[in-house]
């Protein structure tokens, strides 16, 4: 089994009346809660564990990992620093979650985090919002995994998954590899590397690294997610072909409709 690295500080036993509470928004209840680390490819908790803790993601990206009864694995998603762990009505945790690069987390025991929830009311109004937005998440994963084509699932996903801005361009931060993305879009690691190099190709990206991208066509990206007919992100050299091809057979067609 894997294991968790050292605690940062020592755990103590945390009460109701030492807990770090009073200041604003859900992170004010893990403020103080000691820092545990993770190594990359380490299990926090399991499918199917007692769900005793409530964990904040402080630093780093983990992943939540289902596996079906036939073997395959399927990453529901990718948490970052600031979303929540193991908040569940159900007494087991649902899904393994896993970290993807160095992480590190504060745990919350759950049932001292649901009885400060049920205390103070401006904190049940922050935790039904992220809530729904994890609702909201699982029913945009839905609707990915329902598209057609891999070109909208990857354009998608990258344009979820873009962080920050440098000039004109947004950059891309991918800590997880192939596979992950693979299994989180429903897709398989060959059409993966393929359907980026062809954006790569189209100059819709750029491939600064293995883990990091950067969208240099921001609307091309969007009309591929979005599903829309349009050839305008197909790279210069493609639509050439493709032009010289469709005029090739519309002379043909010409030619044949001449009277001989």
């Amino acid at each position: 089994m894997n294991m968790p690295l050292r605690l940062v500080q020592p755990t103590n036993q945390i009460s109701i009346e030492d807990a770090p509470f009073g200041t604003t928004g859900l992170s004010s209840l893990f403020r103080h809660l000691p820092l545990e680390r993770f190594a990359a490819g380490t299990s926090v908790f399991w499918e199917g564990d007692k769900a005793t803790q409530v964990f904040e993601v402080v630093c780093g990206m983990v992943r939540a990992v289902r596996l079906l009864s036939d073997g395959r694995r399927i990453i529901v998603g990718f948490l970052r620093p600031g979303d929540l762990l193991g908040v569940s009505f159900k007494d087991q945790y649902v899904y393994t979650v896993e970290a993807v690069t160095k992480v590190e987390l504060r745990r919350f025991p759950r049932h001292l985090f649901e009885l400060e929830i049920a205390r103070q009311p401006t904190m049940r109004e922050l935790l039904f919002s992220k809530l729904c937005d994890e609702m909201t998440a699982a029913q945009d994963q839905a609707v990915l995994l329902s598209r057609r084509s891999a070109d909208e699932k990857l354009a998608s996903f990258l344009l979820r998954m873009a962080t920050r801005r440098i000039g004109q361009h947004m950059v891309v931060d991918l800590p997880m590899t192939r596979q992950d993305i693979a299994d989180y879009l429903g897709m398989t690691i060959e059409t993966v590397s393929r359907t980026t190099t062809k954006f790569a190709g189209s100059g819709i990206v750029a491939i600064a690294d293995r883990h990091i991208m950067t969208i240099l066509r921001m609307d091309a990206l969007r009309s591929i997610a979005e599903g829309e007919e349009c050839d305008s992100w197909i790279a210069p050299s493609m639509a050439k072909v493709r032009q010289q091809t469709a005029d090739a057979r519309q002379s043909m067609d010409d030619h044949g409709r001449q009277p001989h």
